[in-house]
């Protein structure tokens, strides 16, 4: 890159971030009530004279602050603005921007609430002093940016005057990290913690912090060579020296980087550009760990190392590079377990656990979470992928439970939890939307052995399905593909499963089954105009109909399609191979997960202008799959007319609906025919219709149109953050399902886990 285009990326980098930070509305958090506050009884259990309650249960039993306010899920990030990032001593104000930022990074990542402190002390006790302070606010405290020695000196202070975690991110979340990067590349270098030689750079906090828990592994301290700005940190060193430098002094002649940097397995930098040079990197041991994490132009850049030594393997903490050293991988994790079970310290043990839960991560198969946020990289455990990605959404459930256990065995947890194993499920619900109301449904998968046939068997997103499925449920999946195209994607992507070994392929252009598959097809379709030649044609080329045509034959329990092609481009191949006089498409069932629960929503794809008797069985078939997810179905018909006050062909046929639903005795709660709002605000419901049969407010909505139903549906993905889950084929006895080509690989498996359960449990 150009000097020009260099400094116009910088200028241009430089607007975003201030536009970032300065609109809708300046700076990056906000404070919201997790309460109603909505009329005077609200008022006075919030505040006065309801509030008293929850003090005086406080006053009497200190604990009981986890229960009646935010205490528990509360940190502080302190800083007095004395080492910002590579800003060095901007102050207290200045450092706001970035305190505010591991706020939203402590939200975002762990759910955990955060108010940043930025205090204006410089001197390191008397900043001691006022965090201490602060112990009845906070559940924690995350000390950020103070400056070595004095962070030193704060961080004792606090942990020995506080009952609850003290923990300086810049000193044990960076070591955390580097303890699992080096994990990971030690195995992958074929080396060990005690005979490996590491070379230093940096005196500072985090690297005194990298060392200190790198013998904590398994390094031998006389193997530690430590150099600063001043040269090599030996016995009898005078200048610019401290006691935690002084732990790592050497007993030798040598004076120099350059002079101890021979045979050094892992060089570990914190220090500044071009600190290590490729002259330097020649010298080192066999197949070297260069972790060059100073930021943002690291000791030394990753080409120029690999140009002498091509096997060496880099971390930096940069994020266009492999292997960026990023605290988030960390503290929020560390955090979020350490408050769950009310630890009064973050120590040692947790601190290991935290370290192995992320390097066990990385050696595990990618999510496809982080897969789809990281399109451009191959995360694939091995020299450029050590450590997972900030954005793999299994961090939580993974890290926490450890550090929390961790917590639990070294006994400085107050709050044990009794069930690790809920507590784990509890933290992966918080981060998939839909694992909670899923859960009945994976259950039920779970004791059966279906298989499932995938029509489009080389999409990605269908192999990493494919992969969850064979790990969590006892269904078998089946793909419709190329096996040498599967192959490569498989291994592109990462993933452990291979065709052939863990799952069967159907191959479209070679496989021994192709005349019994097309002569299949043409027996059902030819009175249909379906020639054997087009069956011939049909069955090399579509997938659907292969797909189909394997449950037809009972070779397959259930089939999904659809991340590619039309919705009722597919529906039609599967009506006409599958429908018949017992099974056709009742309607498509939509659920989305929003943010104060679920809603479902039908018929959002088969029947543009449903019939009263097609409206009826969607409502029949939407409770019946209500019922699967463990609710109770409120079902509401919903259309412009209210009861009864508009006489459209629309209200017509909503309230045909209800008299063939009120024909015969149902199993569920419905009303209609009723606006959307109605449906929802059961006060609303009750002015205009008193003593309407629903209670509370409706969780299924059946539309008298798909335009209706599929715009309330997209409505609700794209602006109110709903994932769905679906769409559900009603109808067809489970045997076939037909997702949008917007499907994620959430979305498969969660359609994969409908399609695994008998239909014995849910009629």
């Amino acid at each position: 890159m150009s000097t020009e285009n260099a400094s116009s990326s910088r200028e241009n980098l430089r607007q975003s971030a201030l536009t970032y930070h300065e609109t809708p509305r300046p700076g990056k958090l906000e404070v919201r009530a997790t309460k109603p506050l909505a009329n005077g009884r609200d008022l006075s259990l919030a505040y006065s004279p309801g509030v008293a309650e929850a003090c005086l249960e406080i006053r009497d039993d200190p604990a009981a602050a986890s229960r009646y306010t935010t205490r528990g899920n509360l940190v502080a990030v302190v800083s007095n603005g004395t080492a910002v990032l590579g800003l060095g001593n901007i102050g207290a104000l200045a450092s706001k921007p970035v305190m505010e930022g591991k706020a939203v990074l402590f939200k975002k990542f762990a759910g955990i609430d955060c108010f940043d402190i930025e205090v204006d002390e410089s001197d390191p006790e008397k900043l001691a002093d006022i965090v201490c302070a602060l112990e009845p606010t906070f559940g924690a405290i995350n000390l950020e940016d103070i400056k070595a020695p004095d962070c030193f000196i704060v961080e004792k202070l606090c942990r020995e005057r506080m009952n609850i975690p003290v923990f300086h991110d810049d000193q044990h979340g960076t070591a955390i990290v580097v303890g699992a990067a080096a994990t990971n590349a030690l195995l992958v270098a074929e080396k060990t913690w005690a005979d490996i030689k590491i070379v230093s750079t940096g005196g500072g906090a985090a690297g005194i912090a990298c060392l200190n828990m790198l013998l904590k592994l398994g390094v031998r301290r006389e193997n530690v060579w430590l150099c600063d700005i001043h040269g090599l940190v030996y016995e009898g060193r005078a200048e610019d020296m401290n006691p935690q430098k002084a732990e790592f002094a050497q007993a030798s002649d040598l004076r120099s980087l350059d002079q101890v940097i021979d045979d050094a397995d892992l060089f570990l930098g914190l220090s500044g550009p071009g600190v290590l040079q490729p002259e330097q990197v020649a010298r080192m041991a066999p197949r070297p760990i260069i972790f060059a994490l100073a930021n943002p132009t690291p000791e030394i850049m990753p080409d120029d190392a690999r140009a002498v030594v091509p096997d060496a393997i880099i971390a930096t903490g940069r994020s266009d590079f492999p292997n960026q050293v990023n605290n988030v991988l960390c503290f929020p994790f560390i955090f979020r377990g350490a408050l769950d079970v009310g630890a009064t310290v973050i120590n040692d043990e947790m601190q290991l656990a935290c370290i192995e839960g992320i390097a066990a991560l990385a050696r595990a198969t990618t999510s496809a979470e982080a897969a789809a946020a990281y399109q451009d990289e191959q995360l694939t455990f091995g020299p450029d992928y050590l450590i997972p990605k900030p954005f793999d959404p299994r961090l939580s459930a993974i890290v926490s439970t450890a550090v929390a256990k961790a917590a639990m065995d070294s006994g400085v947890a107050t709050r044990p939890i009794a069930d690790l194993d809920a507590y784990r499920e509890k933290l992966r619900s918080s981060v998939f939307k839909s694992a909670l109301l899923m859960r009945p449904v994976f259950e039920a998968a779970r004791t059966a052995s279906r298989r499932l046939v995938f029509a489009e068997g080389e999409d990605e997103r269908v192999l990493r399905a494919a992969q969850v499925i064979l790990e969590e449920t006892t269904e078998q999946p089946i793909l419709i593909g190329r096996p040498e195209v599967i192959e490569h994607r498989c291994a592109r992507a990462g993933l452990k499963i291979r065709p052939g070994l863990d799952f069967h392929v159907v191959n479209p252009e070679n496989d021994p089954r192709y005349r019994d598959y097309w002569e299949t097809y043409h027996q059902i379709m030819a009175r249909s105009g379906v020639t054997p030649d087009i069956a011939r044609a049909v069955m090399r080329t579509n997938t659907t109909v292969i797909g189909a045509v394997m449950v037809h034959r009972d070779e397959a329990d259930s089939m999904i399609c659809g991340t590619v092609g039309e919705y009722r481009w597919h529906l039609n191949y599967i009506e006409q191979i599958l429908g018949n006089r017992d099974l056709r498409p009742q309607g498509a069932l939509s659920l989305l997960i929003l943010e104060d629960g679920p809603l479902f929503l039908a018929d959002t794809h088969i029947h543009s202008e449903p019939s009263s008797e097609q409206i009826a069985e969607a409502a029949i078939g939407a409770a019946r799959h209500v019922k699967r997810f463990g609710l109770s179905p409120n079902v509401a018909l919903c259309g412009r007319s209210q009861f009864g006050n508009q006489d459209t062909e629309t209200a017509a046929r909503l309230r045909g609906a209800i008299r063939i639903l009120d024909s015969q005795p149902r199993d569920f709660c419905y009303e209609g025919e009723m606006n959307i709002d109605a449906a929802l605000d059961p006060d609303l419901r009750e002015r205009v219709f008193p003593g309407n049969r629903m209670n509370g407010p409706a969780n299924t909505l059946i539309f008298a149109n798909a335009d209706a139903a599929s715009g309330v549906r997209n409505i609700l993905r794209m602006k109110g953050g709903g994932l769905e889950v679906g769409p559900i084929l009603m109808g067809m006895g489970n045997r076939a399902h037909i997702v949008t080509p917007s499907v994620t690989t959430r979305g498969l498996m969660n359609v994969g886990a409908i399609a695994g359960t008998p239909v014995a449990h849910y009629g």
